[in-house]
């Protein structure tokens, strides 16, 4: 799956360092030669939180209300 600017993420815990995951909108893609992809978001609250791709969870408009967890 190709990841967009403006999709909807989750973000996990071990990445976010909350107890909940974070659910926001992707707002940067980057291709890093050291780390692969890495990929920004940014929730309703403002607060933006990236990394590794493994670390977060996307969902289309077909299933966005499925639960992640």
């Amino acid at each position: 799956m190709k990841i967009k600017k403006g999709q909807k993420a989750k973000a996990d815990p071990k990445l976010t360092g909350l107890s909940d995951w974070v659910e926001g909108t992707v707002i940067d893609v980057e291709n890093n030669p050291f780390k692969g992809l890495v990929i920004a978001i940014k929730d309703q609250m403002g607060r933006i939180f990236f990394g590794e791709e493994k670390y977060l969870q996307f969902f289309s408009k077909n299933n966005s209300n499925a639960c992640l967890q």
